[in-house]
């Protein structure tokens, strides 16, 4: 019969024949919960997921503020994005920032990246085409900052509100599941939102959606805001306010494990 625990390396074998379970005890573990800034639970997930060395796209760098706290000489990173201020192009010169850069029609070949980070706008505000209109002032202006170019956002095609969000990374998604090598990592950033006094959990909405695409979900972290959320002209409260993101990570692979569950009536 095959040892199961053979390539287990907390089973560690004895003289005597027998295996017992190795490692440490210990607090300083990676966790899923996070209150603290994106660049920071960024550096964890790499450190867990990516093995060093790896070849790495981020498609909406924006300011790059996740590489923050990340050694980027252990990685061959690849930034790119729509819109790249010279800020950003200045800071991160090494890397060679692109600009003009679609994450729906990236420039890579087939398979050929070992992972890819999207953080595109969740926020379906960002994508009104009207100047005027777009999301992003008062307490939000840092988000207006970081995702957008400040004019008419032309990023929806034929979906409005909170759906040009989800249209946003599904396609986005299926352009990653083509570059992506098998078995490579996906590391996406989003968070859920109420459109039209509406709840739109859109955490689940990029699962199940990346799931029939290929992508086996396999973390998720949670990200709480360091500081509370302002709302101005505040008449009826309807809904929690969002004060937390997530990190999904996915695996460019095949899983029976399936987040879609399907119930059968009875009689039918």
């Amino acid at each position: 019969m095959e040892d199961l625990f053979e390539n287990d390396p907390n089973v560690q074998p004895q003289s005597n024949g027998k295996r017992v379970q190795g490692g440490i005890a210990t607090t300083n573990v990676i966790c899923s919960a996070y209150i603290d800034n994106n660049d920071e639970v960024f550096k964890d997930i790499l450190s867990l997921f990516v093995e060093e060395g790896s070849t790495i796209a981020d498609v909406t760098f924006g300011l790059g503020v996740f590489w923050n706290k990340v050694d980027t000489t252990k990685y061959n990173v690849l930034p790119s994005d729509l819109y790249l201020k010279e800020e950003t192009k200045r800071k991160y010169a090494r890397l060679n920032p692109r600009d003009g850069i679609n994450c729906k029609e990236l420039p890579y070949e087939n398979v050929s990246l070992d992972a890819l980070v999207l953080d595109p706008p969740y926020m379906e505000s960002f994508y009104r085409k009207q100047t005027e209109q777009i999301g992003g002032t008062g307490t939000h202006y840092s988000f207006r900052r970081a995702y957008s170019s400040g004019v008419g956002n032309e990023k929806a095609e034929k979906a409005k509100y909170h759906d040009a969000v989800t249209e946003m990374y599904i396609k986005a998604g299926s352009e990653a599941h083509r570059v992506i090598r098998d078995n490579g990592i996906f590391i996406v950033k989003c968070q859920d939102e109420v459109s039209a006094n509406k709840q739109r959990l859109t955490h689940v909405e990029i699962i199940t959606a990346y799931e029939q695409m290929g992508f086996y979900c396999e973390d998720i972290f949670i990200v709480v805001r360091t500081n509370k959320p302002v709302v101005s002209r505040l008449k009826e409260q309807k809904h929690a306010r969002k004060n937390h993101s997530y990190f999904l990570v996915f695996r460019k692979m095949k899983s029976n494990i399936t987040n879609i569950v399907k119930i059968e009536k009875e009689g039918v």
